[in-house]
């Protein structure tokens, strides 16, 4: 798994979220029993884990901000953290995978 394909995979994401309004963000998920907000922000939070732990720093909690429609930018910053920290494959395949299935659920 490459960096570009991560990227991409946010990419795609970000192309199918980044028109909503807080209705939709506030929507239930179709996975779970959270909202689509509360399901983005956990794949935010798990990029800045694996970020955290490919540069050896303690893991922190990403903000989860009062405004929904920032989301796919807080995913878009974590994402490049992530792919700055210069994880190893199969780091970035699990993070793809974690992305794709969140499209998914979306």
């Amino acid at each position: 798994m490459t960096a570009e394909e991560l990227q991409r995979q946010v990419e795609l994401l970000i192309r199918q979220v980044a028109h909503w309004e807080a209705p939709r963000w506030a929507a239930r998920a179709g996975t779970g029993d959270v909202s689509r907000a509360e399901l983005m922000h956990a794949l935010v939070q798990r990029l800045a884990d694996r970020a955290a732990g490919a540069e050896g720093e303690p893991h922190r909690r990403v903000p989860r901000l009062d405004n929904d429609l920032v989301l796919p930018d807080q995913l878009r910053v974590l994402t490049a953290d992530l792919v700055a920290a210069h994880p190893p494959p199969p780091v970035l395949a699990t993070s793809a995978a974690d992305v794709v299935e969140t499209r998914r659920a979306l």
